[in-house]
């Protein structure tokens, strides 16, 4: 069989999973655990969809966010769960999850230094071309690792969709390689980072298939017919490399686990054997 690496972006699917689930769930415990439920069912059928021979479920540690250095405004627009009501938080069921995770046999870690993109972007760096890869999250910021033998899951049940090149093609019109690019220029309001005004999805295809990337666009500026267009892109390069800094993922992160560390036995366990496991059913 050929190696496949499945990395699972944990916070990511998390969330997904406790503000999805369509009802609150008690345990056995008397607290919510629809999180913890959702999330290890969740993760059994991306397991059962992937096949994977190695994993890793990688979460954002509680630190400081680098990128907030670069840019105040970063995920600013994010909730502030510190206060909220555990019925109401995700990070009140995380240790269970962490728990849940152990049970099935999969190794885990919160980063300490960088987010958990970061982290995700290293192991596909140190792998890619060894291994087959699959990157298991709903955010799209992934899309930019996206290359032959890396596909990222976009998880939603039954309605799940592997993105690949291709895919990306068939939906954005571009390639892995330049997804940072067009993304610099449209902005990404679930990270608080602001675009070039006038400038949405089609614009930021048509001139970064017109240009090829984003620098040869910046020095060919005079090439761009609406004076309107023109004017906002020239006004904005200072922002555009700012989000260039702030979209690229870190490659270069110090990986916890080797790669023979990740090795998975397929002993796939159901949704209730491992919530009894755990204490919560």
């Amino acid at each position: 069989m050929t190696d496949r690496l499945l990395l699972i972006d944990g916070m990511n699917l998390l969330f997904q999973m406790f503000f999805g689930m369509p009802a609150r769930i008690i345990g056995k415990n008397g607290k919510p655990v629809q999180g913890v439920l959702g999330f290890v069912a969740a993760t059994l059928k991306i397991m059962r969809m992937v096949e994977p021979t190695h994993v890793i479920v990688i979460f954002d540690g509680e630190h400081e966010n680098a990128r907030t250095q670069i840019d105040e405004a970063y995920k600013a627009n994010r909730p502030d769960l510190s206060e909220a009501d555990e019925s109401e938080n995700p990070f009140a069921q995380i240790d269970y999850v962490y728990r849940a995770l152990d049970q099935m046999g999969l190794v885990h870690c919160e980063t300490q230094t960088c987010e958990a993109d970061d982290m995700i972007a290293s192991y596909v760096k140190a792998h890619k071309g060894e291994t087959d890869i699959v990157i298991s999250s709903f955010d799209s910021d992934f899309f930019q690792l996206i290359e032959p033998g890396v596909r990222v899951l976009r998880y939603r049940g039954n309605h799940s969709t592997f993105w690949d090149d291709a895919y990306l093609m068939e939906k954005y019109g571009i390639r892995g390689c330049q997804y940072v690019d067009h993304k610099c220029l449209t902005g990404d309001t679930a990270d608080n980072i602001r675009g070039i005004d006038g400038i949405g999805p089609k614009t930021a295809t048509n001139l970064i298939c017109r240009f090829g990337d984003l620098d040869a666009m910046l020095l060919n500026l005079e090439e761009i017919e609406r004076q309107r267009l023109r004017d906002a892109i020239s006004s904005g390069v200072e922002r555009l490399e700012r989000n260039r800094r702030l979209i690229t993922m870190d490659d270069g992160v110090k990986l916890p686990y080797a790669y023979e560390a990740l090795r998975y036995e397929n002993t796939l366990m159901t949704s209730n054997e491992v919530m009894k496991a755990i204490g919560l059913f």
